[in-house]
């Protein structure tokens, strides 16, 4: 609590709730939620998890030329990350579901890790490519959307950065001995010499994790998958909206998702309280639909996509008889 990366995600989240309510009648936002029709959550819950599963399988055949492991196994570690993600500060759940693999499977933490970052990597660039087909779309909602900032510009500079990190990675991934080489320069030179031999463990176990990333057939795999979890997700908007009074296609659902996700990139409270809401009801505001409304979809979406998800991580953690209060320190390191 006494971070200073807390108490700036959550003063950021408190400005952006505030753009979020800015102009808006509380009551009618009320109403919007009070006469929501929550059946439809019960498709767009079930929808969800099967792409929760999917990521499962994402990450079980990232993970293939370390450890083969399966899916069903997965699962529930996929599922105590989300959860650790939502409760938790500057995303904590992806090392909790590295720590966790490693207890259960040997998988060592700086493997899993990598594995983890190639996972958001293609969740960025999925993102930024369900932008990019909707950019007419996208052209009307940056003058029309009363949000601060240039949404397209925004989404240019990610591609960017997306793109750059990815061919990174690729590039490590198939000349490791070379990225071993240059890591081992810059270990020699900006690391105290009683580390080196403990931060060359790690470069190496790191770039084990990206093994998968050797073949392009692995890297079109991983690729296809993310483009199916995101079309899921997607999904789960499109029953949602239909609890509202309330129409868009499904390809303003794609760019909705798209935005509204890499806005919960910026440094934000856990759970991404505020920086989701007031990007998704300017986003809805820009196809013209009453900003009550807007935000009270925004509220009731956040809520399915956090609730559930967090409630089975939370189970799936009390099984495995591990706390974050434990001293997860040792184990990340080695």
């Amino acid at each position: 609590m006494k971070k200073w990366q807390f108490w700036l995600g959550l003063l950021i989240s408190i400005v952006f709730l505030w753009f979020a309510l800015r102009g808006l009648q509380l009551d009618q936002f009320w109403a919007s939620v009070q006469s929501a029709n929550y059946w439809w959550l019960i498709p767009g819950i079930g929808v969800y998890f099967i792409g929760v599963w999917v990521r499962a399988w994402r990450w079980h055949y990232l993970l293939g030329p370390i450890k083969k492991i399966s899916t069903k196994t997965m699962f529930p570690i996929t599922t105590i990350g989300y959860m650790g993600n939502n409760i938790y500060p500057a995303r904590a759940g992806e090392v909790l579901r590295a720590v966790i693999l490693k207890r259960r499977e040997g998988v060592p933490v700086s493997a899993s890790l990598a594995t983890i970052i190639v996972e958001r990597i293609f969740d960025g660039v999925v993102m930024l490519a369900f932008v990019f087909v909707n950019l007419p779309e996208l052209a009307k909602l940056t003058g029309s959307s009363g949000f601060v900032g240039n949404i397209q510009q925004l989404a240019l500079i990610g591609t960017g950065v997306f793109l750059g990190a990815l061919l990174v990675f690729l590039l490590a991934a198939m000349f490791p001995q070379v990225t071993a080489r240059v890591g081992l320069w810059f270990i020699s030179r900006l690391t105290p010499k009683r580390l080196h031999e403990k931060t060359i463990g790690i470069m190496s176990r790191f770039l084990d994790g990206l093994a998968s990333l050797r073949s392009p057939f692995n890297v079109l795999m991983v690729f296809f998958t993310s483009v199916i979890i995101w079309l899921l997700e997607t999904g789960k908007y499109w029953f949602v909206m239909h609890a509202f009074p309330f129409q868009v296609s499904f390809f303003a659902l794609m760019l909705l998702n798209g935005i509204a996700n890499l806005a919960t990139t910026i440094p934000s409270a856990p759970g991404y309280i505020g920086t989701w809401e007031a990007v998704t009801k300017a986003v809805l505001v820009a196809y013209a639909v009453d900003p009550a409304v807007a935000l009270g979809y925004a509220v009731v979406l956040h809520v399915a996509l956090w609730l559930p998800i967090t409630l089975l991580g939370a189970y799936y953690l009390a099984r495995e008889g591990i706390k974050w209060s434990d001293s997860l320190r040792t184990e990340v390191e080695n």
